[in-house]
């Protein structure tokens, strides 16, 4: 019977992954919610927001077969890591319950609260893969949406858009970087 992988091996294994599905997902999302974000009422552009970046876990997964990632490989051993990644997007998710009646009473501040808590995610998940590109991103993207309510409040259903995906465009390049340099 093979023994049981250490966490520091599968912390090791986890970090190995390219880490590009989540993001590319959340840039085509974010991308799309500009449509809404220039088009549509912000009633409608709201409850489009909430529904788009409540898909992007789906969207990711689907992506997940094209980046060699496939969340739902079977096959693989299973690893504490990715379980702790799955349970850290739970926990953005959750913090809808927050952004949800707060948005009621403010509208304009849906896209500015949904894009920070959602980017929460990446604070764990640059201490896993030991790499500072989730603290950037997290920092940055939370710096720069809460600069964007202040500077256009009226506008926050395209500056929020625009914003998360000015990070995930500089954040993706770096992934990738990282990914090839781990494993050439």
């Amino acid at each position: 019977m093979p023994s049981e992988r250490s966490l520091d091996e599968q912390r090791t294994e986890f970090s190995r992954n390219r880490f590009l599905a989540m993001p590319l997902a959340g840039l085509l999302v974010w991308t799309l919610l500009l449509i809404p974000g220039f088009l549509l009422p912000t009633p409608t552009a709201m409850l489009a927001l909430f529904i788009g970046t409540g898909c992007i876990a789906y969207v990711g997964m689907g992506l997940s077969k094209l980046t060699g990632e496939d969340f739902l490989d079977k096959s693989r051993p299973k690893n504490a890591f990715q379980s702790l990644f799955f349970h850290g997007m739970g926990q953005a998710i959750l913090v809808y319950a927050i952004v949800i009646p707060l948005a009621f009473l403010e509208p304009r501040a849906a896209p500015m609260g949904v894009g920070i808590l959602a980017g929460l995610m990446w604070v764990p998940m640059s201490w896993i893969i030991r790499h500072p590109i989730g603290w950037w991103h997290a920092g940055v993207r939370t710096a720069a949406l809460c600069a964007g309510w202040f500077l256009w409040p009226d506008r926050q259903y395209v500056v929020a858009p625009l914003i998360v995906v000015a990070c995930y465009l500089f954040t993706i390049p770096v992934l990738e970087r990282r990914w090839r340099r781990a494993n050439a």
